[in-house]
């Protein structure tokens, strides 16, 4: 019997895997400079905390999270995003009480069932940073800048920062009311999903992706208009700290982003080059999320990035180069002394920091020659008796195709002195 990847994973290797430990190394180097440090959640937490963080509205809780089979009284989710589990980790182990504010990023899989398409898997990966304890726009605008620093040194062409703000809670009644007079006996038009949102959450109906509601919408009023005092203050002084970092933006006031817990500030990069679902990163302020994870009233701001998407724009825009795997040195053999002689060599250069591989399969020189061609080794040598007996090597350039004899035993130190 054969077996398949499930349905909307991938395995991810070769070229591949190389481009994304390069983009990784970026996000994590871009993090250190902003001072973030790196928090592991769960990969599953209980149902409760998604139903209450997330929103019981969304689609997220309501078609795609992946509720295991209880296991005694304790219902638990695979983490369908990263800032619920975040979240809580900052509320249970009292991070609250710590000098703030209080900077984490995680580089977390995450998994939701929807329909498989590109950049879009079941089983995904975000790269999010969260940033809790400050309720000034100074620090939407540090979240802001850290997304958009990180593209910008990925190297990622074509994007631009949408901003929009929902405002208060007070500030979302006023236009939810407003919003669903706009609508009025339009409801019909809307798709069925949107009608369920139009009385729970009529919000929502912005964020969909329906033609049909798109038209509906098209000419709504702006939730800019519905922002009070407090609120607009906040929106202005965030385009200034914006302006004042050179950061370019819109502001779009169709953009809500899908989930429950956002409080004034918005945005998303969004791409023309990856189809409709253009969105990159997303994110936003959520002011009352760690109070209904049970911690004390703290405002947060985040963001998170899809790697699928983005790994689809650094191929397709051919931002880092692809290599193969880094051999220094391809150590080949003839008999049985030579052949235990290799391993022991190689294992010594490893030790070294010197990339060594050796024959584990018993193959002709030639063959063992033509696979150093093949995993581009940079050198090679091969022992058998006679260079053991004699101290002697040929060391070959696979690069140059020029070749010297050195000791064998001064192999070592020679690789140094060439890595160097």
């Amino acid at each position: 019997m054969t077996f398949k990847a499930p349905r909307g994973t991938k395995d991810i290797f070769g070229d591949d895997i190389f481009l994304w430990q390069e983009v990784e190394k970026i996000l994590r180097g871009i993090c250190e400079r902003f001072c973030v440090s790196e928090i592991r959640t769960p990969v599953f937490e209980q149902t409760e905390l998604f139903q209450r963080g997330v929103g019981e509205t969304t689609d997220i809780v309501t078609k795609e999270m992946y509720i295991l089979e209880k296991k005694g009284s304790e219902s638990v989710t695979l983490k369908p995003e990263g800032t619920a589990g975040a979240a809580r980790a900052f509320v249970e182990n009292s991070m609250y009480a710590q000098p703030q504010p209080t900077k984490l990023y995680y580089i977390t899989p995450a998994f939701r069932y929807e329909r498989p398409q590109a950049g879009r898997q079941r089983q995904f990966h975000q790269f999010g940073v969260e940033i809790f304890g400050s309720y000034d726009s100074s620090c939407d605008a540090e979240a802001i800048s850290i997304a958009y620093e990180t593209l910008n040194r990925i190297g990622i062409q074509n994007i631009e920062l949408r901003i929009n703000s929902l405002g208060g809670n007070q500030c979302r009644k006023k236009y939810n009311k407003i919003l669903k007079d706009f609508i009025g006996n339009n409801i019909d038009s809307l798709c069925e999903d949107c009608q369920e949102r139009f009385e729970k959450n009529p919000l929502r109906v912005l964020d969909c992706k329906n033609e049909k509601c798109k038209k509906v919408i098209e000419n709504a009023p702006s939730v800019i208009e519905c922002l009070d005092g407090e609120c607009s203050a906040h929106f202005e002084a965030l385009k200034k700290n914006l302006d004042n970092m050179s950061i370019p933006y819109v502001v779009d006031s169709k953009i809500v982003r899908g989930l429950d817990y956002y409080t004034r500030t918005v945005f998303e990069f969004v791409s023309n080059e990856i189809g409709s679902q253009g969105t990159v990163c997303g994110g936003g302020r959520y002011d009352n999320l760690i109070s209904e994870c049970g911690g004390p009233q703290t405002g947060a701001v985040g963001f998170a990035m899809g790697l699928e998407r983005i790994m689809m724009l650094v191929k397709s825009q051919e931002l880092i180069k692809t290599k193969g795997r880094n051999v220094d040195i391809y150590i080949g053999s003839i008999g049985d002394e030579g052949f235990l002689k290799a391993q022991s060599i190689g294992f010594e250069l490893r030790k070294a920091g010197i990339n060594a591989e050796y024959d584990t399969l018993k193959r002709s020189v030639k063959a063992q020659l033509k696979y150093a061609n093949k995993i581009d080794a940079k050198y090679s040598i091969v022992i058998g008796e006679s260079e053991i007996n004699n101290d002697k090597v040929m060391l070959k350039d696979m690069r140059e195709s020029s070749q010297k004899e050195i000791k064998l035993s001064s192999l070592k130190e020679m690789l140094i002195q060439l890595m160097n």
